[in-house]
C-alpha cells in the first residue's frame, strides 16, 4: 500500500476529524515544554495548525450542528461559560493541580519582541484560546467521545445521549488534561450537561469560548500568567 493509499484510507475513518486536531495540538503544548524560550513559536504553530485541520475538515462537521441555537440556549451557554470562568479564577491556591510548581503559565512580554509584535503574539493567544480550543476540544470531548464511549461507531449514537460510562468518562479525563484538575472536571460537568440538554455542540462551544475569552480578558488586565 502506498503512503497516498494510507493517508486517503486514513481519512476516510470518520473518528479522524476529531481526534487528529485534538491530537496534534495536546502533542505540540507536551513538546513545547521542553524549550520554554520557544513556547511562543510552539503556541503560533499549534494554533495555526489546529485551525487548519478544523477548517480544512469543516464539512464533516456539518452533522454535528444538528439544529440552530436559539436565543435561550445562547444565553444558558453564555452564563454556564462564565460560571466556569469563576470557578477557573476564584479556588486558585486551594485546590490540587498537575505540574502546577512547573507551570508558570504564558507571558507574551516575557520574549523581548517588538510592541506590534507582542500585540499580534497576544491577538493570536487570544484566537486560539477563544476560537481554535473551544472548537477543537469540543468536537473531541462532546461530540466525538461521549459517543464513541457508547457505541464505536459513534455516528450512530445521536448528540447529547447520556450514559453513566460516557458521562463520567468524558468528565474525568477532560478534568486530567488540564493543570487545575478539580475545576477542569467541575468544567466538564457543566460543559457535558449542557449538550445533554441542548442535543447541540454550539452551546458547547460558546460556553467553552466564554470561558475562555473571559480568562484571556482577565488574565491581560491583571496579568496573572499563570492562568495561561
Amino acid at each position: 500500500m502506498t503512503l497516498q493509499n494510507m493517508i486517503k484510507k486514513i481519512e476516510k475513518s470518520p473518528w479522524v476529524p476529531y481526534v487528529f486536531p485534538f491530537a496534534i495540538f495536546i502533542l505540540l503544548t507536551g513538546v513545547a515544554q521542553y524549550f520554554p524560550d520557544c513556547s511562543h513559536y510552539f503556541y503560533i504553530s499549534k494554533t495555526v495548525i489546529t485551525g487548519g485541520l478544523l477548517w480544512f475538515w469543516r464539512r464533516k462537521y456539518i452533522a454535528d450542528i444538528t439544529k440552530k441555537i436559539t436565543l435561550s440556549e445562547f444565553l444558558l451557554s453564555l452564563l454556564a461559560g462564565l460560571l466556569v470562568l469563576v470557578i477557573w479564577i476564584v479556588p486558585e491556591g486551594h485546590l490540587i493541580q498537575i505540574g502546577g510548581a512547573d507551570h508558570t503559565g504564558f507571558n507574551p512580554y516575557s520574549f523581548e519582541w517588538p510592541p506590534i509584535a507582542v500585540a499580534c503574539l497576544i491577538a493570536v493567544r487570544l484566537t486560539g484560546a477563544a476560537v481554535v480550543v473551544p472548537i477543537m476540544e469540543e468536537l473531541f470531548w462532546r461530540s466525538f467521545m461521549l459517543r464513541y464511549v457508547i457505541n464505536p461507531d459513534f455516528r450512530l449514537v445521536a448528540l447529547g445521549t447520556f450514559s453513566w460510562g460516557s458521562f463520567l468518562s468524558v468528565v474525568i479525563l477532560f478534568g486530567f488534561e488540564h493543570y487545575r484538575v478539580i475545576q477542569g472536571i467541575i468544567a466538564g460537568i457543566i460543559y457535558t450537561l449542557l449538550i445533554i440538554r441542548q442535543k447541540n455542540i454550539s452551546g458547547c462551544i460558546v460556553a467553552h469560548s466564554t470561558t475562555n475569552f473571559g480568562l484571556g480578558i482577565y488574565v491581560l488586565s491583571t496579568k496573572s500568567w499563570i492562568f495561561w
